[in-house]
C-alpha cells in the first residue's frame, strides 16, 4: 500500500520541529543526517527538522503555469516576484509563515525554478520556528544536480527503514505516515529526525511536545522522566500518558484505544543526535517489557 503524503498526521506523531542555523556544511555531513523517500515523481526528505519535497514537471516557466501544475501548493501569481540572485537559474521564492501554537511559528519557503533541462523543479521546505537560507540553497543546488545519493533512500513499502544511520528492517507491514514518520497498526508509532547537534536536537524535540499537548483532547494522567537505553545508549526519556476516556474524536475512533503513551526522547547516535517521539494505544500489542513492538526496535526500558 502506497502512503499518501497529503493526509493528516497522527496527532501526536506530528514532525514537528525547531532547529538551529546550519551555516553552510560538506555535503557529506548533510547525507549523514539525510533521509529520502521516493513515490513515483514525487521526492521527500528529512532532516535536522526540516521537512522538504521536490517535483518535477514539463512545461513553460510562467507564473501561470506554475501556479496551474502546482495548484495544491496554493501559490497565487501575485506572490511569484521575487527571485533568489544566488541561483543561477531563472527562478521564484516565496515564503510563508504563521503562528501556531503558543510562541511556535510555522514556516515554508518555496523554490520554483527553471531547470536546464528547460522542466519546472519545485522544492519546499517546511520548518518551525527557525530558517537556515543558506542550507535551503545548499540543498536545492543538491537536488538540481542529481547529488543525492540513493542510499538515503528508505523502502517506499517500509521494509527497510532508514533509521538514524542504521537499517530497521520492518518486513512491510508498517506505512509511512510522512517522511521520517512510521505507523505500525497495533505495533506503534514513531517519528524522528536526525540533527547535528544536541541544542538544536532538545529544541525540536520540546517544541513538539509543545504542538503534541495543544491539539490533544485528552486528559495528562502521568507525566514522568525514565531511565532508558535508545539505540544502545543509556539516555533518559519523558513518558507522557494522555486519558481519552469519554473523549469523541477520529482519533480514538479510529484506534479505539482509551490511553496513549508517548515516549519524547533526544539522544546521541552515531554521531549525530536523533530526536524521536514513540507512541501506542492501550490496545496495541505490548510486550513484557511494557513497550509495543516498533518501540523495542530501537528503546528498552531500563
Amino acid at each position: 500500500m502506497k502512503p499518501n503524503f497529503q493526509s493528516i498526521i497522527l496527532l501526536f506523531v506530528l514532525s514537528s520541529i525547531n532547529f538551529g542555523v546550519f551555516g553552510q556544511q560538506k555535503n557529506e555531513d548533510v547525507f549523514k543526517r539525510l533521509n529520502g523517500i521516493k513515490n513515483q515523481e514525487f521526492y521527500f526528505y528529512n532532516i535536522d527538522g526540516y521537512e522538504i519535497s521536490s517535483l518535477k514537471m514539463s512545461g513553460q516557466f510562467t507564473k501561470k503555469n506554475i501556479k496551474k501544475k502546482y495548484k495544491k501548493l496554493e501559490i497565487k501569481e501575485d506572490e511569484l516576484i521575487l527571485s533568489d540572485t544566488a541561483l543561477d537559474l531563472q527562478n521564484y521564492y516565496v515564503f510563508k509563515s504563521d503562528t501556531v501554537q503558543g510562541a511556535n511559528v510555522s514556516n515554508t519557503s518555496y523554490y520554483f525554478i527553471k531547470t536546464k533541462e528547460d522542466e519546472i523543479s519545485a522544492i519546499t521546505f517546511s520548518s518551525y520556528n527557525e530558517v537556515d537560507i543558506e542550507f535551503e540553497k545548499q540543498f536545492v543546488r543538491l537536488v538540481l544536480n542529481d547529488n543525492i545519493p540513493n542510499d538515503i533512500y528508505s523502502s517506499i513499502t517500509t521494509d527497510s527503514v532508514n533509521f538514524g544511520g542504521r537499517k530497521l528492517y520492518l518486513g512491510g507491514n508498517c506505512r509511512w505516515m510522512n517522511i521520517n514518520n512510521i505507523q505500525c497498526s497495533g505495533y506503534g508509532q514513531m517519528n524522528w529526525s536526525v540533527y547535528k547537534d544536541k541544542e538544536s536536537s532538545e529544541r525540536g524535540l520540546e517544541t513538539q511536545r509543545q504542538v503534541s499537548l495543544a491539539h490533544s483532547h485528552g486528559k495528562v494522567v502521568s507525566d514522568e522522566i525514565v531511565e532508558v537505553t535508545f539505540e544502545e545508549v543509556g539516555t533518559k526519556a519523558r513518558k507522557v500518558i494522555y486519558d481519552f476516556t469519554g473523549v469523541s474524536s477520529a482519533l480514538v475512533g479510529i484506534t479505539g484505544g482509551k490511553t496513549l503513551t508517548i515516549y519524547f526522547i533526544s539522544a546521541p547516535v552515531r554521531g549525530n543526535y536523533i530526536s524521536c517521539v514513540m507512541s501506542f494505544w492501550n490496545n496495541d500489542m505490548i510486550n513484557p517489557s511494557g513497550l509495543a513492538p516498533l518501540l523495542e526496535e530501537v528503546m528498552q526500558l531500563k
